[in-house]
């Protein structure tokens, strides 16, 4: 793996960006009995599109983090990777970099993730708990004292 880098997302990445998801998130959504069509899937794609970057692992584009941060939290609202491109770390790697940004900025970090989706595992090994959940999602937040090294 060469050096991640994050790029802010424009408008030309959304075809990217829907193929992302599709690829990510429609085997958990539909495990979860959620049927979205391409329209509602670019509407979770548009939503805080301003805060979302294309993760490049060199010049390829590998995924999507966005996150939204406020007085108290860094929300992480996706983080996705090409299928090819998971189990090498690069989740984990962006995790580990925000969870450092939200301890020097004395912030939590949380993220929701569905709960047919078996990245709540990774979650958890990182140091996630779950405070929280609905339908759907687990509502997750790190415990500092537990983040893996």
């Amino acid at each position: 793996m060469k050096a991640l880098k994050l790029v802010k997302a424009k408008e030309q990445d959304k075809n990217f960006l829907l193929r992302l998801r599709k690829l990510t998130m429609v085997e958990h959504l539909e495990k979860s009995g959620i049927y979205l069509s391409d329209e509602e899937h670019l509407s979770r794609i548009d939503f805080h599109y301003d805060s979302a970057y294309v993760i490049l692992n060199s010049t390829e584009k590998v995924g999507l983090l966005k996150c939204i941060e406020t007085e108290k939290t860094i929300e992480i609202l996706q983080i996705q990777v090409l299928p090819k491109y998971q189990g090498q770390g690069i989740a984990k790697c962006l995790i580990k970099n925000l969870t450092i940004k939200a301890e020097t900025s004395h912030k939590s970090l949380t993220l929701k993730v569905l709960k047919e989706n078996p990245a709540k595992y990774l979650y958890e090994r990182i140091g996630f708990n779950i405070i929280n959940e609905d339908q759907y999602e687990f509502h997750m937040q790190l415990t500092p004292n537990k983040i893996e090294k």
